[in-house]
Parts: structure tokens; C-alpha cells; sequence
């Protein structure tokens, strides 16, 4: 079976991301999978939104109605100021409207600024079924969502069932980085099951083991695969592939950007950190290194390097 090609966050290379129109520009580059992520309202919809606080990616801090709303809050052990999710009405989120996340490296992306509302889950679901592409949620910070009482994974499991989409034919992938909550997703799901990997820390063959007692596949940014020296150059590649397939999990990694800030030295074209690099290089070289999905902003690049 070919490696599948995940839109993160929708075709974020080339629109605001977690957009209905960023989606829908990912499925029809080629991509087998939409990545929404996953946050819960203050009436308990589940939004797609990379974070909870989303300062950076709407126009809330220029709305007077809701300038009241800034707080500051803690979150996995880091502080934030903005505005929350959780802090609104799904009804008042949609009167918001979306910003690009990073406008000095994709100013192309900013040009639609104001354009896009916030989607929900459901509605992706219903884009990703209209252009017959697969969903792979992510549950984002779910124990500070439990700790105040809007838990992510309840609103997950019910419009997955709800929607048909909670078997294991299913084209769904359920995504988190912490451990607990895809425990427990594993005796009320059937879908595929991912452990996601920071870029810290080492993935040893004993812990992928573990994982894979409770998950399908496992998500690791993509230096465990590919290290990198301190100039930013690619090391040698590591033995992390062989060791999650001897342990039977189909292996995932993120972010292939085409932009050279993301990209390692030899692959970049310039000083200018926005220009594009050879993202087609990089892909080629984790495709024969055997991965089994890459997420990329870039879907169509991907596409064409598989």
C-alpha cells in the first residue's frame, strides 16, 4: 500500500490554516486525509483551531465586543496571554473571522485574511465525505480540556458515530500527544490511533512497544527520523522506522514545509527564510526511507514526490 499524503491543517502552504477552503485545497491537490485539530467551545462544540487560544490566527483582538475576553491562562505547564476558545459561544466564534498564523514567512497566505470563519468538526467531516477523503483529528490539550469540565473526546466519539465513521474501515486516524486519552479512545473506538511525537526525546525500540500495546501507528516530527547537526544540516537517518514497523506501527511524521526556515541547510535555495526550498528532495528521501504518511502544508508537492 503507497504512503498516504495528510493536508495539515488543509493546504496551509497556500491558505490560513484549519479553514474549510484550506481543506478543500488539500483533498483536491491529492491529498488521502484532512488534519483538523480539535478544541472545544465554551458550549462544548468541538472547533478546528491548532490552538485553544487564537489570538494569532483570528481577528478577535480588533473586536471591541470581545476585548473583555482577554485573560491569561496556563496550559500544560506554559503561560498564555490572549483570548480562549473555551471563553466563547460557538455562535460568537463564528461571527470571528480567520488570519494567516505565520504572515512574514507565507504574506501570500494573508492576502485572505478576513475571508474564512472558524469550521467545525462537523462541518469538515461533511467536506471530507462530499470530496471523499479521510479525516485525522487531533485532540488538542486534552487534560487541560478535562480540568475545566469540556472534554474533547466525548464530542469526538459522538460525531464519529453519529457520522458512520467509528469502525475500522473507516478512513479516520485519531491523533494526541499525550498517552491517557488514547488509552481510552481504544476501548471506545475502532478507527486507527496515533501517538504522536515531539521532537525531543528519544523513541527507544521498548517504548515503541509500549505504544504499540494501545496505538496503530505513531506521528514523530520528523527529526527522530532524520537528525539534524547544529548548522541545521541532515545527519545520518536513524533507526526509527525499522524499529516502529518491527513493533507494527505504520509511522507518520511531520511537517514537510516547503518554505527553507523549515527545510534542512543543503536542501535550502537562499538566505530568505520564506523562499521555497526543495521540499520535493526532502519527501523523496523519507519516502524511500520507507515512512508509511507524511503531513505536509504542500500536499500537491507530496502528491508528486510519492
Amino acid at each position: 500500500m503507497p504512503p498516504i499524503v495528510i493536508a495539515h491543517r488543509g493546504a496551509s502552504g497556500h491558505l490560513p490554516e484549519h479553514t474549510l477552503a484550506a481543506y478543500e485545497l488539500g483533498a483536491r491537490q491529492g491529498a488521502d486525509y484532512i488534519e483538523p485539530d480539535l478544541v472545544s467551545t465554551r458550549d462544548g462544540q468541538l472547533v478546528a483551531r491548532h490552538e485553544n487560544e487564537i489570538s494569532a490566527t483570528t481577528d478577535v483582538a480588533e473586536r471591541p465586543e470581545f476585548a473583555d475576553r482577554r485573560t491569561t491562562k496556563t496550559i500544560d505547564g506554559a503561560t498564555f496571554d490572549g483570548w480562549f476558545v473555551e471563553d466563547f459561544t460557538l455562535a460568537e466564534l463564528k461571527t470571528l473571522r480567520v488570519r494567516e498564523r505565520i504572515p512574514g514567512l507565507r504574506p501570500g497566505n494573508a492576502q485572505h485574511d478576513g475571508r474564512y470563519e472558524i469550521p467545525t468538526f462537523q462541518e469538515v467531516i461533511d467536506l471530507a465525505a462530499r470530496l471523499s477523503v479521510g479525516i485525522y483529528p487531533e485532540t488538542k490539550h486534552p487534560t487541560y480540556h478535562d480540568s475545566i469540565g469540556l472534554p474533547v473526546e466525548p464530542g469526538l466519539i459522538d460525531a464519529l458515530r453519529r457520522n458512520g465513521l467509528d469502525h475500522r474501515g473507516a478512513r479516520v486516524f485519531v491523533q494526541s500527544f499525550e498517552v491517557d486519552n488514547l488509552k481510552a479512545l481504544r476501548g471506545e473506538l475502532a478507527v486507527g490511533l496515533v501517538q504522536l511525537l515531539g521532537p525531543r526525546g528519544s523513541a527507544t525500540p521498548e517504548s515503541l512497544e509500549a505504544i504499540a500495546e494501545y496505538a496503530d501507528a505513531v506521528g514523530p516530527n520528523k527529526l527522530h527520523i532524520v537528525p539534524r547537526d547544529a548548522a541545521g544540516a541532515s545527519l545520518p537517518p536513524t533507526r526509527f522506522i525499522e524499529d516502529a514497523h518491527r513493533a507494527h506501527l505504520l509511522v507518520h511524521p511531520y511537517t514537510f514545509r516547503r518554505e527553507n526556515s523549515f527545510l534542512p541547510a543543503e536542501l535550502r535555495s537562499s538566505e530568505d527564510p520564506a523562499a521555497p526550498g526543495d521540499l520535493t528532495a526532502e519527501l523523496r528521501q523519507y519516502f524511500a526511507l520507507g515512512v508509511d504518511g507524511v503531513f505536509s502544508d504542500s500536499p500537491e508537492i507530496a502528491v508528486e514526490a510519492r
